[in-house]
């Protein structure tokens, strides 16, 4: 009776096992060569354009519904596209700097989705929080779901108000007389991901 009290014991114990180690269904990792962010910041005197690199990403879709999901950004990667030489790597480089996203310290930043409510025709509105520089906020957006075989698209584009993050250098909410100097606290992100 002992014996078999034990097989069954280590057996179950090894179905449990098991099902630790697998996948959350439908959870399809995005695959960061293929999709891409782009942002815009603005200032008084014109604005900038660039992209910052995914490093790694799942989304949770099953039978074509967005369930949940999340990536996280390389900040090390903060490139700028409108500029060539120099000016490029001036600005790249201050982006980086402890002035803005200080990507020394806080390398990453991550989006996760807390909850995705379908509108129809693909669209979802997504809830979820946004990390950067340690800091965690709210945010909310739509996001457009769109199958391509097996695999999924999700494109959304998203406003965030880095004065919430901290990032304070010429911004008015936190400085006075700044006139031409002045950066916009909102800046921009197009989002396009790709599941593998």
């Amino acid at each position: 009776m002992t014996k078999l009290f034990l097989a069954l014991f280590f057996a179950a114990g090894f179905i449990v096992a098991a099902h630790a180690g697998d996948p959350v269904k439908g959870e399809l990792k995005v695959n960061t060569a293929a999709s891409k962010v782009e942002w815009t910041a603005r200032k008084v005197t014109g604005k900038h354009n660039g992209t910052v690199n995914i490093k790694e990403g799942v989304l949770q879709i099953k039978d074509g519904i967005l369930l949940g999901g999340s990536f996280t950004i390389d900040m090390t990667s903060i490139a700028v596209t409108d500029l060539t030489g120099e000016y490029k790597g001036k600005l790249e480089g201050h982006l980086k700097s402890d002035d803005f996203f200080g990507v020394e310290k806080f390398p990453t930043a991550k989006l996760v989705i807390t909850q995705a409510n379908a509108k129809g025709d693909g669209q979802f509105e997504v809830k979820g929080n946004i990390t950067i520089r340690d800091v965690t906020q709210p945010i909310t957006f739509t996001t457009q779901l769109t199958p391509d075989g097996k695999k999924y698209n999700a494109t959304t584009s998203l406003t965030i108000d880095r004065a919430k993050f901290n990032v304070k250098y010429g911004s008015g909410s936190f400085f006075e007389g700044l006139g031409d100097s002045t950066i916009y606290d909102e800046f921009d992100l197009a989002i396009s991901l790709v599941t593998e």
